[in-house]
């Protein structure tokens, strides 16, 4: 499934902003892993669900370290005080 437009065109000025980066658009890149051999493919598959887990992480500690998260803990912390909480 592929983004919306929005996203892709998004994604692909993102791309064009990066210094010495080769490819310029998100079409390129989806065409050059479109030509990997299945194992290159799964060497890729391999390495963007590590980087993607570590930028998600980042995201996550930055959130946490803004404080943006602080309003859903003490929501879970309260309901979990209330016994509106259950264990599986």
């Amino acid at each position: 499934m592929y983004p919306r437009k929005g996203k892709r065109l998004l994604a692909a000025r993102t791309l064009q902003s990066v210094p010495g980066n080769t490819m310029s658009s998100v079409n390129e890149i989806e065409e050059a892993v479109q030509r990997l051999s299945p194992a290159q493919l799964d060497a890729f598959r391999t390495w963007f669900a590590e980087f993607d887990a570590t930028a998600r992480d980042r995201q996550i500690e930055d959130d946490v370290a803004a404080g943006r998260l602080d309003a859903l803990a003490e929501e879970a912390l309260e309901d979990h005080r209330a016994g509106r909480c259950t264990e599986r």
